[in-house]
């Protein structure tokens, strides 16, 4: 692998509006030879920017925006502004930002001067190793990972095939990664499971000899912690998506496709199913089953297991419609103490 060569600046990108049309195979409504050159939110958009639109609410500003043409839905008209109508909105724009973002794919292959890789370790083809990034002896890269500025992965590691590693993540030691996978900063995959036996008032750590496994089409957000299993693996299934600070304890498994956000934390041993989604601050306590397509709601304290498609929300967890009656009549309790009291003054009870 030869180091990295000096790269040129990237000319600015720009798009025809038919190319734009075609890239999301929508109706251009507008000047077809028209110019794009970035992306922006509708409120903030210049000149030169393609916007989108897809909730109503934001429809007083189609003719307000300074966008040069707007992404939206197929029965939307304009009278200024040119238009790309397609069946979604969202989705098409992410296709066009994709364009225009630069992006981790573009890195030319090789290894920088100041990192330092393992005799031992393995790189598939266009493999990209930034500064001061150490790769341990026996461990793999797959073919077109990019790897960034003072990554960490340490021996018996396997990442796959396309996988993007931001700055400042440590990966330890026999952790397998599948291929697409995206680790954002800081994230820490595969430290020790947090496991003691007090003996004689003294708390004795307990090996953690286990390892951690993700699969394809992963990511993982920043400053995350996924802890290695204490004899065999901590688990996250396929097509998982884990927001920042999220805390994940030895011997989890969580399903495919489940989206876990910011600040939930998961104790030990706890299977997740498929299709579920965790909100943001809620905590699930160990050794419990959720079933597939569950929806835990924020700040959920989780203490049993629930079956499949269960929404529960409230701490203890609940199922939501339980929960909501909780709710409103602890709204009621002012008033439910009033009217104790005026009861009690007509029994002369004091």
């Amino acid at each position: 692998m030869t180091p990295i060569p000096r790269r040129n600046s990237e000319k600015p990108r720009s798009l025809k509006l038919e190319e734009v049309a075609a890239l999301v195979q929508g109706e251009l409504v507008g000047d077809s030879s028209a110019a794009i050159t970035g992306v922006a939110g509708i409120k903030e958009a210049r000149s030169g920017d393609i916007t989108f639109l897809s909730s109503s609410k934001y429809l007083p500003y189609l003719e307000e925006t300074l966008a040069s043409a707007v992404i939206t839905h197929r029965d939307v008209v304009s009278h200024r502004k040119f238009l790309v109508r397609t069946d979604n909105p969202s989705k098409a724009f992410t296709k066009v930002a994709s364009f225009f973002m630069p992006s981790l794919e573009s890195r030319p292959a090789g290894i920088h001067p100041t990192a330092v890789v393992a005799a031992g370790a393995r790189l598939g083809k266009d493999v990209f190793v930034g500064p001061h990034a150490v790769i341990e002896e026996n461990t793999q890269v797959g073919d077109g990972t990019a790897i960034e500025a003072g990554v960490f992965i340490g021996r018996d590691c396997v990442i796959g095939r396309e996988v993007r590693i931001y700055p400042q993540v440590s990966i330890r030691e026999k952790t397998e990664i599948g291929d697409r996978v995206i680790l954002h900063s800081g994230a820490v995959i595969g430290s020790d499971g947090f496991g003691y036996e007090t003996v004689g008032g003294v708390h004795v750590k307990i090996p953690q000899i286990g390892s951690v496994c993700i699969e394809d089409d992963v990511e993982i957000g920043a400053n995350v912690c996924i802890d290695r299993g204490r004899f065999q693996k901590t688990w996250i299934k396929k097509g998982t998506k884990i927001d920042n600070l999220v805390q994940i304890a030895h011997n989890v498994v969580v399903g495919e496709n489940s989206l876990i956000i910011s600040q939930a934390g998961i104790s030990g041993s706890t299977e997740v199913g498929k299709d579920t989604v965790i909100a943001g601050q809620a905590g699930l306590v160990g050794h419990l089953q959720l079933g597939d397509g569950c929806v835990v709601g924020a700040g959920a304290g989780v203490t049993k297991s629930f079956p499949e498609k269960s929404v529960i929300l409230g701490s203890p967890a609940r199922s939501i419609a339980e929960q909501k009656k909780i709710f409103a009549l602890s709204a009621r309790l002012p008033e439910f103490f009033k009217d104790l009291l005026e009861v009690k003054k007509k029994l002369g009870i004091k």
